[in-house]
């Protein structure tokens, strides 16, 4: 419990300490009770150079005064608080920059957001307060303390960005009220999901071209809204929006065709990002999949830790054994055969490929390849041969973006064709062109999903330490810094935001302290984990309460943890 002074205390410390070594706002640490907000310094950085100092502001409910309904569920509650990220954000960019001294003196920031609603450290409502974490850059002049400039970041612009921020009668509560709405209805759509049989549902009219590569914005102008097909129309209905119509992506097999840019990536990130709930205008408000579809591709030289790849892999040179198989350098084939039983370890029900990222001979070997290499030369299993094991025996659906190989339209469930950007239901077109043109190739398929082997992670091989402090630095959101070891993330494609990497960081670290002993297999330790979170949220697994943290799918964590190079895991018997 932090200790409370009044304002006037800290405005006489700040005086006290004007123009001293920096060192001297260490004093600061502590909660400071303003008027209307509580103002709490948790950490102070080292000098104007390093990262920033966390701090805290908590709104009383009677200040604040939002509505119990904004917050009534957990989808409204993690909804608002990452609105109020938002806001907090906009007021801290609004605020006229004045030259506050060296370094990062006089930055004031928090969390920065994508175009998902996810749940995050930055942000606390309850029926008490409403607290929001940021980031700000003591003042200093080379390493003098900048003390009048910090008192006016404290004292004028700290409370004007609370104000219009964090007080429900400063913003605009049709906006507020649009924002918790969205997030609820996007929850309530994907869970209902599982009960119609479907792995995702693309609502009439949403926009899914994004603005670039390098932008998640959605794009302008004159675009195509998504028209959804009859035969593929379903309607789901939200406690908000009511009866939505779009097309449902049945279980099963599902094969995304069309000529080149006429949107079959498209649609398929877009189903890709539907796992998350998005933001009001992003145009994928109501696209959303199942959570527990998980995007696979190649990933060239990544390491793998005794994975069981035996469905699609085996007869190797040498004898060597796919059921515990282990390399640091995998091939494109190998390293997809391993995301794909990854997935499933971690519980996945639905994966979602694309042709382009994925490995030419894993997904399929022709009738002329089959008749000049004989299978027994050959010890890769193609995708096209185990996918419809992968469902009948496991249940696992599968969604492909599919422009090169006709032959897949023989396993396929429903095939949808995109027509600049607008999707057709082709599948007894599809039906009837393999009929009239057979395929002589062999199926080879000679492996089982129903009796892998499970995986129980050791904690000697997760270090996050180097000498006796933890390093865990997030790079982006395509690698964490973990030790002395750098995790390559950039082909985990679901992450998307460098929060979520920096939380994968300090969660692997802090399950490897308490639950990797060698007994708990994966999918148990994933468990235990989300057990946790949901019970005592982020804090639960987090160094401090820094608010630039956001929680990651069991699905990325469990990427994280498998390319971790120094992983060592204990092979069980088959599950």
């Amino acid at each position: 419990m932090v200790r409370l002074t009044s304002e006037q205390h800290l405005r006489d410390a700040l005086r006290r300490i004007d123009g001293k070594g920096y060192g001297a706002y260490k004093d600061l640490r502590g909660g400071y009770d303003f008027s209307r907000c509580v103002v709490f310094v948790d950490h102070v950085q080292g000098d104007p150079f390093a990262a920033p100092s966390l701090l805290r502001v908590r709104v009383a409910q009677k200040a604040a005064q939002f509505p119990r309904e904004l917050f009534s569920n957990r989808p409204r509650r993690i909804a608002l608080e990452d609105y109020l990220t938002r806001a907090f954000g906009a007021a801290c960019r609004r605020r006229p920059r004045a030259d506050r001294g060296s370094g990062k003196s006089g930055d004031i920031f928090t969390a920065s957001c994508s175009q998902e609603v996810l749940e995050r450290s930055s942000a606390r409502v309850n029926s008490e307060y409403v607290e929001l974490r940021f980031f700000l850059g003591l003042p200093a002049f080379g390493r003098r303390i900048a003390g009048r400039q910090a008192e006016e970041m404290f004292f004028r612009e700290l409370p004007e960005i609370v104000s219009c921020s964090l007080v429900y009668s400063n913003l605009p509560a049709p906006e507020v009220l649009r924002h918790v709405e969205t997030v609820e209805d996007a929850t309530a759509l994907r869970e209902s999901l599982a009960e119609r049989k479907l792995v995702a549902f693309v609502a009439e009219g949403s926009v899914l071209p994004r603005e670039s590569g390098v932008s998640d914005l959605p794009l302008r102008g004159e675009v195509v809204t998504f028209e959804t097909p009859g035969s593929l129309r379903v309607e789901l209905e939200g406690p908000n929006c009511g009866r939505i119509a779009g097309m449902g992506v049945p279980e099963g097999v599902t094969l995304i065709v069309g000529g080149g840019y006429h949107g079959k990536s498209t649609l398929l990130n877009a189903i890709s990002r539907g796992v998350y709930d998005h933001i009001p205008d992003d145009g994928r408000e109501y696209v959303v999949a199942r959570g527990d579809a998980v995007k696979i591709r190649a990933e060239d030289g990544r390491f793998i830790e005794k994975v069981d790849i035996s469905p699609f892999i085996g007869n190797l040179p040498f004898g060597e054994d796919t059921r515990a198989f282990s390399t640091p350098n995998a091939s494109g084939s190998t390293s997809q055969a391993a995301n794909i039983m990854e997935a499933l370890e971690a519980g996945a029900e639905a994966l979602l490929l694309d042709e382009d990222t994925s490995a030419t001979n894993f997904m399929i070997r022709d009738e002329r390849m089959q008749a000049l290499v004989a299978k027994e030369k050959e010890p890769i299993t193609p995708l096209i041969d185990t996918i419809r094991a992968l469902y009948d025996q496991r249940g696992v659906s599968s969604v492909l973006v599919m422009g090169g190989s006709g032959d897949y339209f023989d396993v396929a469930d429903t095939v949808i064709m995109l027509d600049h950007y607008r999707p057709l239901d082709v599948t007894e077109q599809a039906k009837s062109v393999a009929q009239e043109h057979p395929t002589s190739r062999r199926v080879e398929f000679e492996g089982r999903f129903d009796d892998l082997r499970s995986r129980m992670p050791l904690a000697r091989g997760v270090e996050a330490r180097r000498g006796r402090r933890v390093k865990i630095k997030a790079r982006g959101e395509d690698a964490i810094s973990f030790g002395r070891e750098q995790i390559d993330l950039s082909a985990v494609e679901q992450i998307v935001e460098q929060s979520q990497v920096r939380a994968c960081g300090w969660i692997i670290h802090r399950a490897a302290e308490r639950l990797f002993d060698g007994k708990r297999t994966l999918p148990e330790v994933l468990d235990l984990i989300e057990e946790e979170l949901d019970e005592k949220g982020l804090e639960a697994m987090l160094p401090n309460l820094a608010g630039d943290f956001a929680r990651p799918r069991r699905y990325e964590l469990a990427a994280a943890l498998n390319r971790l190079r120094t992983l060592e895991v204990v092979q069980g018997q088959r599950a």
